[in-house]
C-alpha cells in the first residue's frame, strides 16, 4: 500500500502569466506538456481579470510569470492566478518567477521599508508553496520567504557562452564594476582561469543615497542638548572616494563586465569607457536579467561596449530590434529541468554542481 501511494504522483499543470509568453512556452514544450488554458485581461480601469479555463483539483500548478517594465501588473496578476489556484483546491502552487520584482530593495534605505520582504510575504499569502527563482540580487532574499525558494545560477550558461563564442576569451579579464561585485566577478574568473580587475572610485551618487541629515552635525542651540548628551556622539565625517580608478591590468585585453542585472546602463556604460582608455580592446557586459528600461538600447549602440548578453528570464525583444549588440542565452532549459526534478520529487543539487557560493 505504502509503495503504492508513494507511486501516486499529482499532475502537472503549467500555467503561464502574460508577462513572458515566448518563456513559458518554451518550457512547456521542454517539459514535453501544454500549456494550461487560462484567460486574463484587463478591465479598462487596469484591473486584472484572471480565467482559469482548467480543473485544478488536485494538482500541481506551476505558474510562469518573470518581472518586466509593468511589474506592479506581473506581481498582480501572479497573486490572483495563485489565489485561483489556492480557492480552486490545487494541490501545490509553485511560482516560476525568474526574475523576481522588487530583489533590488532588499535593505532599509532612510525612512523607507524592505519591500523585498512585503514581496515574500505576500507570494506566500497569496498560495504560492514553492518558489523558483534565478540570480537573486542578494542571496539572503531566500530568507524573506517561508516557503522553499530554489534560486538557480544562470551563471554557467554564460560561461559556456563565453567559451563557445569568444575564440580569443582566454586573453580577456573580468571585470567587477564596483567594490561590491568583485565575489562575483572572481567566481567567474576561477572556473574560467581568467585574471580580475576592479574598478574603484567615484560614481555619482544616486538620490537615495543623499544626504538626508542623519549625519548632520546636531544643532547646537538645541534647548535640550545636556537632557540627550547629543555632544557626546562622534562627529561622522562624509564619505569621499577617489575618482574612478583601474585597480588590474585591462590594457590589449578583452574585459568582461559580470553583474546579476542590467537595468539602468549609464553606470555601465561610464565603465566601459575608462577600459577603453585603459586599453582594452573589447569591452563586454555580462548579465542574467536584461531588464535594459527605457532608452538602454539606444545608449548601448552609442557606447563603447562591443556586446551585452543576457539571458532571457526577462523579455527583451523589442530592445534587441533598436540594438545589435544585444544577444541572449536561453535558460528555458534550466527552468524546465527544476520543474521535472521538483514533479518526481528527485534532489535540486544536480543543478548546483560547480556552481560557486559567490555566484
Amino acid at each position: 500500500m505504502a509503495a503504492h501511494m508513494h507511486a501516486h504522483k499529482n499532475q502537472m499543470l503549467v500555467l503561464a502569466g502574460t508577462s513572458h509568453p515566448e518563456l513559458a512556452q518554451m518550457v512547456a514544450s521542454k517539459l514535453g506538456v501544454r500549456l494550461g488554458e487560462i484567460a486574463i485581461y484587463h478591465k479598462p480601469n487596469r484591473e486584472t481579470i484572471v480565467e482559469i479555463k482548467e480543473s485544478v483539483r488536485g494538482k500541481d500548478v506551476y505558474i510562469i510569470q518573470t518581472g518586466t517594465k509593468a511589474v506592479n501588473d506581473d506581481i498582480m496578476e501572479l497573486m490572483i492566478i495563485a489565489y485561483a489556484c489556492r480557492t480552486s483546491s490545487a494541490s501545490n502552487i509553485i511560482g516560476v518567477i525568474p526574475f523576481l520584482p522588487y530583489s533590488k530593495q532588499s535593505k532599509m534605505r532612510k525612512r523607507g521599508c524592505i519591500v523585498s520582504k512585503l514581496m515574500a510575504t505576500m507570494l506566500g499569502r497569496a498560495g504560492l508553496s514553492h518558489v523558483i527563482t534565478m540570480d537573486l540580487h542578494q542571496k539572503e532574499i531566500q530568507g524573506f520567504f517561508n516557503i522553499p525558494v530554489d534560486n538557480l545560477r544562470a551563471s554557467g550558461f554564460l560561461i559556456d557562452y563565453i567559451q563557445t563564442s569568444l575564440p580569443d576569451y582566454r586573453n580577456a579579464v573580468i571585470v567587477a564594476r564596483n567594490p561590491n561585485s568583485v565575489r562575483r566577478a572572481s567566481s567567474y574568473a576561477d572556473r574560467l582561469r581568467l585574471g580580475i580587475a576592479v574598478i574603484h572610485g567615484e560614481e555619482r551618487m544616486p538620490e537615495s543615497e543623499e544626504d538626508d541629515g542623519r549625519t548632520s552635525p546636531p544643532n547646537t542651540e538645541a534647548q535640550y542638548k545636556d537632557a540627550f548628551g547629543l555632544e557626546m556622539l562622534p562627529r561622522v565625517a562624509a564619505k569621499e572616494k577617489p575618482p574612478f580608478n583601474v585597480v588590474g591590468d585591462v590594457g590589449g585585453r578583452i574585459a568582461i563586465i559580470v553583474d546579476d542585472m542590467i537595468d539602468d546602463v549609464d553606470a555601465f556604460v561610464k565603465v566601459a569607457d575608462i577600459l577603453k582608455e585603459r586599453g582594452a580592446y573589447k569591452v563586454l557586459v555580462i548579465a542574467t536579467h536584461g531588464v535594459l528600461s527605457s532608452d538602454a538600447p539606444r545608449l548601448i549602440e552609442d557606447s563603447n561596449i562591443d556586446e551585452v548578453v543576457v539571458t532571457n528570464t526577462v523579455p527583451h525583444g523589442a530592445q534587441k530590434m533598436q540594438c545589435h549588440k544585444i544577444k541572449t542565452v536561453d535558460i528555458s532549459v534550466l527552468l524546465s529541468e527544476a520543474i521535472r526534478r521538483i514533479q518526481h520529487n528527485e534532489s535540486m543539487s544536480y543543478l548546483f554542481r560547480n556552481v560557486g557560493m559567490d555566484d
